[in-house]
């Protein structure tokens, strides 16, 4: 082909028109009936202190139903030192979790970080101050310990999920990781209050083994969720 062919061939293309002033307004009027007024959402602080809030509530009401045996054997000190440092924690992967559900949102870390950096410092405090160093009944007593805080930290996974439902996780899998790592913190905090058992060992590896579960559990639910919503939209494709 040569340069006139081309030149011929460019002439006799046929430029798109614009659509008719007719169509666009049907198209219009079709998506004007669907769009609903939205409210803009809370501020950040306060989705923050909502969830924040579900997860000291829960941790009370737990303790509150089944004792609060470990607070009243704690030391001042201990008590200072151990919640101090789980409000701080709750604190952060409140902020987190908030992040994570509203796009654009910059995240301080990333929400394997979020738990890392959580298990490594709630384990560093309770070492410092629990130093009996027995392991009585060991594995039955840290599996009851396990179950309880894990069953108080869905319930406040769940009631965090509602406060911040009118978000979107762009990162199903990270945002779900995040929300069980705050959800667990909730769990320890009621194992804290409730349980008596101050044996290093039980309370390293059954009271901080609850953030685990709970975030891998995070993490499983976002990955169900994520490939739940590729499949109907392959679905629909079809």
């Amino acid at each position: 082909m040569n340069d006139r062919e081309i030149d011929e061939l460019l002439n006799n293309a046929k430029v798109p028109q614009d659509p008719a002033e007719e169509v666009l307004g049907r198209i219009a009027e079709s998506i004007a009936g669907l769009l609903r007024p939205v409210s803009p959402m809370p501020p950040r602080w306060m989705l923050a202190g909502g969830v924040v809030l579900v997860c000291a509530l829960v941790a009370l009401a737990g303790a509150a139903g089944m004792g609060f045996f470990g607070i009243a054997k704690m030391s001042g000190l201990e008590r200072g030192a151990v919640f101090s440092a789980l409000g701080i924690l709750v604190l952060a992967a409140a902020s987190e979790l908030v992040n994570a559900m509203i796009p654009g949102s910059r995240r301080r870390f990333s929400s394997g970080g979020l738990l890392a950096v959580t298990t490594l410092g709630l384990a560093a405090v309770l070492a410092v101050c629990f130093r009996d160093y027995r392991t009585t009944h060991f594995v039955h007593a840290g599996l009851v310990c396990l179950g309880i805080g894990v069953l108080h930290a869905i319930p406040a996974g769940l009631f965090s999920w509602l406060v911040l439902r009118r978000g979107f996780a762009v990162e199903p899998i990270s945002a779900g990781m995040a929300a069980g790592t705050l959800a667990g913190l909730a769990g320890v905090g009621m194992l804290e209050l409730h349980c008596p058992n101050f044996e290093a060992a039980h309370v390293l590896v059954w009271h901080v083994g609850v953030l685990l579960v709970s975030g891998g559990l995070g993490a499983s639910c976002g990955w169900w969720s994520s490939s739940s919503s590729a499949n109907r939209k392959a679905a629909a494709g079809r």
